[in-house]
């Protein structure tokens, strides 16, 4: 995995106010300071921001009220769920930054970015991690009657999923579900299949980047109400890969628990993105301690 260019992990001059309006480019090289804007259109509460990106304040409920409201209304909300990996990644990937900041709602997904807002004074009043969130949106389907897509995985491991879900949520009515191994030329069956479901919750199970841009060119496209990605979150769903205990959880050593498990596939992309945050953070409080001596001085 390529490591993080020394140009582009220059922290935010400043965290809050025009002045980190105006910097975004020493942040994410080049982006538009007016990119996350586009994060509060379709979300109640207006996002803060940690290093110019965009984080909606919500706690789990919130987050679930603004997802039942959407579905209910067939108005299209798009979530992304943004850990410490999204957000250094996004800073050297063009692509990625705009999936980001074009999403409705942007959540907590990591203990990380929760523990690195707070160092800096920035209000998150909760990690709101993506699979839960998915599991609390599934549990709403089955006693609401929303109709959820899965999207993702392997065939296998999908269809162990489903039946999982139908062993929790009996009265839990599937829309449809598709394996995550399909080509770029099949992508737009795919789309039609799930326009024609109806369905009003979509679950796209693949790995960053590759579910931010299937989100990004088909939302309009898919004509579900409510989408978000969940990565490993079928895998999750089927069993095969376990979830860190909860004292793991809230200390934020999820990361380690899951290298744990697979150390081959994750040990490289947790060190060099766990390691390239923590410069990120630490070059952030030398410069604002160094702005406010200047200020004083």
């Amino acid at each position: 995995m390529a490591t993080i260019a020394p140009e582009a992990t220059q922290p935010l001059p400043d965290l809050s106010g025009d002045r980190a309006r105006t910097a975004t480019a020493l942040l994410i090289g080049g982006g538009s300071a007016a990119a996350p804007e586009r994060a509060a259109l379709r979300c109640a509460k207006a996002p803060v921001r940690f290093f110019d990106v965009p984080i909606h304040p919500l706690t789990m409920e919130e987050t679930l009220a603004e997802v039942e409201s959407a579905m209910r209304d067939r108005r299209p909300l798009q979530h992304v769920a943004l850990n410490v990996a999204k957000l250094v990644n996004l800073r050297r990937d063009a692509e990625l930054q705009a999936d980001v900041f074009g999403a409705d709602l942007v959540g907590v997904d990591g203990m990380g970015i929760l523990f690195g807002a707070r160092i800096f004074g920035i209000p998150l009043p909760e990690r709101v991690a993506g699979v839960d969130l998915m599991e609390r949106i599934l549990a709403l389907c089955a006693k609401e009657g929303f109709r959820p897509y899965l999207l993702g995985a392997r065939p296998e491991v999908l269809q162990a999923a489903v039946a999982e879900l139908t062993r929790r949520h009996p009265s839990l009515q599937m829309a449809g579900y598709h394996h995550g191994y399909f080509t770029a030329a099949q992508e737009p069956e795919i789309v039609a299949g799930i326009r024609a479901s109806r369905a009003d919750c979509l679950f796209v199970g693949m790995p960053t980047p590759r579910k931010e841009r299937f989100m990004a060119a088909h939302r309009a496209a898919l004509g579900v109400p409510f989408v978000m990605g969940v990565g490993g979150g079928i895998d999750v769903l089927a069993g095969l890969v376990r979830r860190a205990p909860a004292a793991w959880q809230h200390s934020g050593f999820e990361w380690l628990y899951r290298t744990l498990q697979e150390p081959r596939r994750m040990w490289r992309r947790y060190l060099t993105t766990n390691v390239a945050y923590a410069g990120i953070l630490a070059a952030g409080l030398v410069e604002r301690l160094t702005t406010r001596r200047s200020a004083t001085g």
